[in-house]
């Protein structure tokens, strides 16, 4: 079962974190944006309060939680309340599927990714940005997870993990953007945006058959 209750109870503290963090935010959206420029028909899974969903033009979002969904849906996203591992969606629906910060709270990451797969058309892609467990943000989160009600009960990957997952679902092509290397704390300008991943702690995928 989804671990909802801290984004049903803290949404205030989910976006104030935005808030106090605005060049990780924008560091992370812009790496994203490398990997997405023009999402066409799109769905993020895991949307949350759309932070990521609304700047990238996806027009659908898929989340359990319902205080989340009220936030998306004040930004215009088409909301839907489920779960990434049983989408409500038909076979290729989707140009673009989108997970942000979201792989490390479900609960079966390979039927996550199998239901992307079945929810893109053939030539569509799957972009995940998540914290690598692996980076020095990966760690000191998984060090400290029982302090926080959002990540107390998250499990997070490695990207040679999930890549090996992605090979797995029938993704062959896959593409790496990174950032982020610094302590969260310490950033207050956007970091800068690489090709490739083990020197920043966030990393994103662009997945392709």
């Amino acid at each position: 079962m989804p671990h909802t209750a801290p984004f049903e109870e803290h949404t205030d503290r989910y976006e104030g974190w935005f808030e106090a963090h605005e060049a990780v935010y924008q560091s992370e959206l812009e790496a994203l944006e490398r990997l997405v420029p023009s999402p066409g028909y799109g769905l993020e899974i895991g949307v949350g309060s759309a932070r990521f969903a609304e700047p990238l033009g996806l027009s659908v979002g898929i989340d359990p939680a319902e205080a989340m969904l009220e936030y998306a849906r004040e930004r215009g996203i088409d909301t839907v309340r489920g779960v990434a591992e049983a989408l409500p969606f038909a076979d290729d629906a989707f140009e673009t599927a989108l997970i942000v910060t979201t792989i490390c709270f479900v609960d079966d990451i390979p039927q996550t990714l199998a239901e992307a797969d079945r929810i893109l058309e053939p030539s569509g892609r799957l972009v995940i940005g998540y914290i690598d467990r692996d980076s020095p943000v990966g760690q000191r989160y998984q060090e400290t997870k029982d302090e926080n009600p959002f990540y107390r009960d998250a499990t997070f990957v490695s990207t040679d993990e999930l890549v090996a997952a992605l090979e797995t679902a029938g993704f062959t092509e896959v593409e790496f953007v990174q950032t982020i290397y610094h302590w969260l704390d310490e950033i207050d300008s956007p970091e800068p945006i690489e090709e490739g991943y083990g020197d920043g702690s966030f990393v994103g995928i662009k997945a392709t058959r």
